[in-house]
């Protein structure tokens, strides 16, 4: 398996992005030289649609990784929108505090250090949008959490659905078989929800879209 788009379609729809803002192509760099897992540009640009669609005051991101998605969500954001994004890497805390204070978005974003396994039930508000994108194996108990703290009509936005087109194909190899496998009964969990409209889409590297009925 080489992606989900063919590569023709992946280049040439790349070709219509035209992102320029320094810090976001300096972190796009980054990410991909030290093998840093951020958001697609077409997930992001998809996800920051969204955001401009659903014009939430309060978002969730779990899983701030150097602060990539959690800027791109808070330029779109209304005056009095705010995100509030997890991250437990403390090498990913230094990086995404100082990307955020170069974004000049402190204002918006509320950085917190720490599991977001023992951060959810700390929350006594809810939300209208939630990025879940940690850590796969921990992706079914924060989407519960997830669901107890999303608005109805809110909505949840889940990354890396399709696992590099593996969720979808009989030949997996064999460092990629546990992740499939979590993949793939997340995607039944996420799927057969009865309070929640949902589809996966072949966005990036798959695009969990539901939406809190």
């Amino acid at each position: 398996m080489f992606g989900i788009l063919n590569p023709l379609q992946k280049t040439y729809l790349e070709s219509f992005i035209k992102e320029t803002n320094p810090l976001i192509l300096e972190m796009e760099k980054y990410a991909e030289e030290h093998n840093v897992p951020i958001l697609s540009r077409d997930s992001a640009e998809f996800l920051e649609q969204l955001i401009c669609l659903v014009n939430p005051k309060r978002v969730l991101e779990l899983g701030t990784a150097i602060a990539y998605s959690a800027i791109r969500i808070a330029r779109n954001l209304k005056k009095k929108g705010s995100v509030y994004t997890i991250e437990k890497s403390e090498d990913n805390i230094i990086l995404a505090k100082e990307n955020i204070a170069k974004s000049g978005l402190e204002g918006k974003i509320n950085l917190i250090a720490g599991n977001a396994l023992d951060e959810l039930p700390r929350f006594d508000k809810k939300f209208d949008f939630i990025f879940l994108d940690a850590d796969k194996i921990d992706y079914k108990r924060l989407f519960d959490y997830s669901l107890i703290l999303l608005k109805k009509g809110g909505v949840i936005f889940v990354d890396n659905l399709l696992w590099r087109g593996y969720a979808a194909s009989s030949k997996i190899p064999g460092d990629q078989k546990s992740s499939v496998k979590v993949i793939r009964e997340f995607n039944t969990v996420f799927t057969s929800q009865p309070n929640l409209k949902t589809t996966i889409l072949p966005i990036g590297d798959g695009i969990g879209i539901g939406v809190k009925i």
